[in-house]
C-alpha cells in the first residue's frame, strides 16, 4: 500500500493464512513460525528506511509464534484478524511493505488501511515508530525494549518472555528503569517494583490471562515458562527532548537467576521519521526460541 498525500492512518487491519488449518485447503502446510517470519515495514515521508520494522506477531502484541485472541484500545488479535488503531501521521506520503522470510509458505495477505487525507499536518504531529528487539538474556542483564534519540513521547510496549527451564517465571522480578534525556541506568528518573507490576499485574499474574484497553496478558503458560504482556501509555505518555531508554532489570543476585529469551516491540513517536537503531535480526535469530507450542518435541517433566 502506498500514497503520496498528506494525512493520518487511523486504522490498520490485516490477516493471512498459513499459521492455522485451512478448511478450503486441508492439505496446505501449517507453520505458526510464519507469525515471526512475516515482516511488517512502514515508511513515512518518502524516506528510504522504515520507521516500523517488526515481525507481524510481535507488532500486534504476542511473540512466541502464537496467535492469541485479545482486544485492547490500540492493538489486538481478533478472531483471525490483526488490528492497530495507533494514529500514524505523515506529510509526504507513506508506504506499507510486507516481506516473507518463510522457506515454503506463501504470503497471501489481506490488508485494509484507513487514512484521512489532510490539507496539512499539525506542527506538533509526530511520526509513529516501532522498535523490535529479541534475544537471550542470562538472567541478570538489563533487558532493553527501547533506546532512541530525538524529541518525542513513548506510548507503550509489548513483551514476550520464555524461560529456558520449565515452571520458571522469576524473570518477572525485573522492574522498569526509564532514563529520560540521559542514559545512566544507575540513576533513572522512573524505577518500578517488578516487571509484572509495570503491566499493572501482580504476583506473577497469579490469576492468569486477561486483557484490558491499556494493559493485559494475552498469554501465560507457566509450565512452558511463557508470558506475553502489553501496556499502553495514553494520558501517562512519557515525553523526552533528547533521548529515552526503557529497560527491565532484575535486582536479584545473579546466581539466583536463569536464562530466558525475549522479544519486544516498543511504540513511540518522534518529531521526524527516523531509521531503526539496529538492523532486524536474521531469520535464525528470529526463530531462536527454546520451544514453540505444538511444534517442539521436548518432553515435559
Amino acid at each position: 500500500m502506498q500514497t503520496e498525500e498528506t494525512g493520518m492512518v487511523t486504522r490498520l487491519w490485516l490477516t493471512f493464512p498459513g499459521w492455522f488449518w485451512q478448511h478450503w485447503n486441508p492439505n496446505a502446510e501449517i507453520d505458526a513460525t510464519l507469525l515471526r517470519c512475516l515482516i511488517l515495514r512502514i515508511y513515512f515521508d518518502g524516506n528510504p528506511f522504515p520507521s516500523v520494522e517488526s515481525p507481524v506477531g510481535d507488532f500486534f502484541g504476542v511473540g512466541h509464534c502464537e496467535y492469541r485472541q485479545y482486544l485492547s484500545r490500540f492493538l489486538g488479535m481478533s478472531s483471525g484478524g490483526f488490528y492497530s488503531y495507533f494514529p500514524m501521521p505523515f506529510e509526504k506520503g507513506m508506504r506499507i511493505e510486507m516481506e516473507n522470510l518463510h522457506d515454503s509458505i506463501p504470503a497471501d495477505i489481506f490488508l485494509n488501511v484507513n487514512y484521512q487525507a489532510l490539507e496539512h499536518l499539525d506542527a506538533q504531529a509526530g511520526r509513529f515508530h516501532c522498535q523490535f528487539r529479541c534475544g537471550e538474556n542470562p538472567g541478570p542483564e538489563p533487558m532493553d525494549v527501547l533506546q532512541t534519540e530525538g524529541r518525542g513521547h513513548y506510548v507503550g510496549c509489548a513483551v514476550s518472555m520464555q524461560g529456558q527451564e520449565y515452571n520458571y517465571l522469576a524473570y518477572l522480578e525485573a522492574p522498569e528503569y526509564i532514563c529520560i534525556d540521559q542514559d545512566d541506568i544507575e540513576h533513572p528518573q522512573i524505577v518500578g517494583t517488578g516487571l509484572e507490576d509495570y503491566f499493572n499485574g501482580g504476583w506473577y499474574f497469579r490469576d492468569g490471562e486477561f486483557c484490558g484497553p491499556y494493559h493485559g496478558v494475552p498469554l501465560k503458560d507457566t509450565l512452558r515458562s511463557m508470558t506475553s504482556m502489553y501496556r499502553f501509555h495514553d494520558q501517562d505518555a512519557i515525553t523526552f527532548q533528547r533521548s529515552l531508554r526503557v529497560c527491565f532489570r532484575n535486582p536479584w543476585e545473579a546466581e539466583r537467576l536463569k536464562p530466558f529469551r525475549y522479544s519486544s516491540t516498543a511504540y513511540y513517536y518522534l518529531d521526524k521519521a527516523s531509521r531503526p537503531p539496529q538492523q532486524l535480526p536474521d531469520k535464525e535469530a528470529l526463530l531462536a526460541l527454546y520451544r514453540t507450542r505444538d511444534t517442539d518435541h521436548q518432553s515435559i517433566p
